[in-house]
């Protein structure tokens, strides 16, 4: 027998892929091998580069410190930078020449107001107190400085302590405490302004005032949460009312009671520059669930009863009005007053007859409190019509329309019921349920595109968003670093309703141009917020937010101005160290990021939650401690 032929074909085919499989085994593991290398490589410290920003003490000449943390070195990032979000004092850029650099304004601008300005104002008309409503600076006179903090600024108290301290040197103002010392307003002590929480009418504190209140409406069953406290002092009601779960918005015109909402900021407490004199105030119908005035020397009985037309369009169905002071209890302060009986007596029927016609139905009047109720719906106020011809229903007119529009002398009508029992615009849930259950602006389909399933995906959006801001940011989060805090476009209100775990509040601001008008849902929360268009100044004193937060403005808004603006504004609003979140595309962000860097901030682009290949990213940024040199009447 033939023995078998080792050079076979068979033979040489076998051998041929037992060659090509042990070649293919070993390229792979060299493949694997080079791959765990340079990944482990690239997770060990990271090369030390050149810092563009180093920190150091209050003396110029101090050596950089080395207590700076940096971001948590999982995070993605797409620039490097080292950013503290801890408060110290003080920290300063090192120059470059490739960063156009923004020079400090001079201290005269310290507490500059653009669109209060009382020097602008003068030129205007000063029937109805127009002189004191927003007039904007022309393009050619806007600022291309960084305004100044006083000369020994010094971080604000945190809260709850904010609300009854604040140190003199952040506002220089004694007038307040000299002018209001009777009334227990604010009170100097050493290198602290005290706010012992009263007000005109109130000399014995807030706190009891409420709780007089609260003995004659329902304050703490949950059915009120957003109240609005008109010409507000330094918001000591408001300030009170927290403890008791009720947001007020705070506004008082910048007159003559010099900075008494700075004070209000300053303590942590939501306020704006406002004044009830011709336009709309600058929020949606139906917004409020309680309004009041304690002797904010608004002129209830004048132009036909407009001011309080203005407060029945924004108080919600059912909502309560609150009036103390001139002229309730006449009989009794009249001679304090300085005014006559007569003329006290013709005041209040003049207030009470404008109410009925309203169709609002007086509550009480006890001791220096009287109370009315608006109506949850309009079916009986429409047949009472027949009896008073005037006020008439506005008529094809938007509610919630309010930036730049005048007040009308008519009522704002509210949506359709079918039953006198039905609450006009649909019932709302109890506080703190109210913030996460479906509005009924949503569940009616008054806006379009938002739907309930829309509204929950949101929320869980915004609860995954904030867990992600918790890891960058910290302890400052929850610590109480930060007390008042600004969305600049809103849009549901998610990011602020995923912050109510947190010691804060947010005025939530939705863009007075934007496509959907979101604020009254926002309202329906049980959150509080404002209209604005971004090409101006808002309507706050400089240095009163802690935490900015700014998710696709400048997409917005980078073809309608110049986005450099919109930053100088963001920059004279926050606090020296406070912190500053944009999301937007990599492509704007790095526009803003080119400004920024020679605006005395420190910031960071990082990577979206969901990973690299999301084309949105986020800056964090810090703008630094700094301040002006004192004048010499400082000295």
């Amino acid at each position: 027998m033939a023995k078998e032929n080792s050079g076979s074909p068979k033979h040489h085919q076998l051998e041929t892929k037992r060659k090509r499989l042990t070649w293919i085994l070993g390229v792979s593991g060299l493949c694997i091998l080079f791959y765990v290398l340079g990944a482990w490589q690239t997770t060990t410290a990271p090369i030390n580069t050149t810092e563009a920003y180093t920190r150091v003490s209050c003396n110029d000449n101090a050596s950089p410190a080395s207590d700076s943390k940096p971001l948590n070195p999982s995070t993605s990032t797409l620039s490097s930078a080292v950013l503290d979000f801890d408060s110290h004092h003080q920290i300063q850029i090192n120059n470059t020449d490739s960063v156009q650099r923004f020079p400090p304004c001079d201290m005269a601008f310290s507490e500059y107001t653009p669109c209060q300005d009382p020097n602008r104002g003068r030129k205007f008309d000063r029937k109805m107190l127009k002189y004191r409503e927003r007039h904007c600076p022309k393009k050619e006179e806007l600022l291309h400085c960084l305004i100044p903090a006083p000369p020994k600024y010094k971080t604000p108290f945190k809260w709850p302590q904010s609300r009854d301290y604040a140190w003199y040197d952040n506002i220089p103002h004694k007038e307040l405490s000299i002018e209001k010392a009777i009334q227990n307003w604010i009170q100097v002590e050493g290198e602290r302004f005290r706010f012992p929480g009263g007000g005109t009418m109130f000399p014995h504190g807030a706190d009891k005032y409420i709780d007089d209140i609260s003995q004659l409406i329902p304050l703490t069953s949950g059915n009120i949460r957003t109240a609005i406290d008109t010409g507000c002092g330094v918001a000591s009601w408001g300030a009170y009312l927290l403890k008791r779960d009720i947001v007020a918005m705070s506004f008082a015109p910048r007159d003559t009671h010099e900075a008494q909402v700075q004070f209000a900021l300053e303590r942590g407490v939501p306020a704006m520059i406002g004044i009830m004199a011709s336009q709309r105030l600058p929020y949606p119908s139906r917004a409020f669930d309680m309004a009041h005035c304690s002797r904010c020397l608004i002129p209830w009985y004048q132009y036909d009863g407009l001011y309080l037309m203005e407060v029945d369009r924004v108080l919600r169905p059912g909502g309560y009005w609150i009036l103390s002071g001139p002229p309730i209890r006449w009989k009794r302060y009249w001679k304090g007053w300085e005014r006559t009986q007569e003329d006290l007596k013709q005041e209040q029927n003049a207030i009470e007859n404008i109410a009925k016609r309203l169709c609002w139905k007086k509550v009480i009047e006890r001791n220096d409190l009287a109370i009315w109720q608006k109506p949850i719906n309009h079916i009986e106020c429409i047949k009472s019509r027949r009896i008073y011809k005037t006020p008439h229903i506005c008529k094809a007119d938007n509610p919630d329309a309010s930036w730049y529009r005048d007040m009308e002398a008519c009522i704002t009508p509210l949506p359709e019921v079918s039953s006198p029992d039905e609450v006009a615009g649909g019932a709302l849930e109890k506080w703190p349920q109210r913030a996460f259950a479906v509005p009924p602006r949503i569940t009616s389909g008054s806006i379009p595109g938002i739907t309930a399933e829309k509204f929950r995906e949101d929320n869980e959006l915004w609860a995954v968003r904030m867990k992600n801001y918790k890891r960058i940011i910290g302890d400052p989060l929850p610590g109480g670093r930060y007390r008042n805090v600004m969305d600049m476009n809103a849009n549901l209100g998610g990011f602020a309703a995923a912050m109510m775990k947190f010691p804060v509040w947010v005025m939530n601001v939705v863009p007075a141009n934007s496509n959907q008008d979101t604020l009254g849902l926002i309202y329906e929360r049980g959150l509080i917020g404002t209209y604005h268009d971004w090409c101006e100044a808002f309507s706050t004193y400089p240095r009163t937010y802690d935490l900015i937060h700014a998710s696709g403005l400048f997409s917005i808004y980078q073809d309608r101005c110049d986005i450099a603006d919109i930053l100088m504004e963001m920059d004279r609003i926050l606090r020296p160290e406070g912190t500053i979140i944009f999301r937007d595309t990599v492509e704007v962000l790095v526009k803003i990021k080119s400004i920024t860097d020679g605006m005395r901030w420190k910031s960071q682009i990082m990577d979206h939650e969901s990973g690299p290949f999301n084309p949105e990213k986020i800056i964090f940024a810090v703008k630094t401690y700094w301040t002006g040199e004192a004048t010499q009447n400082q000295h």
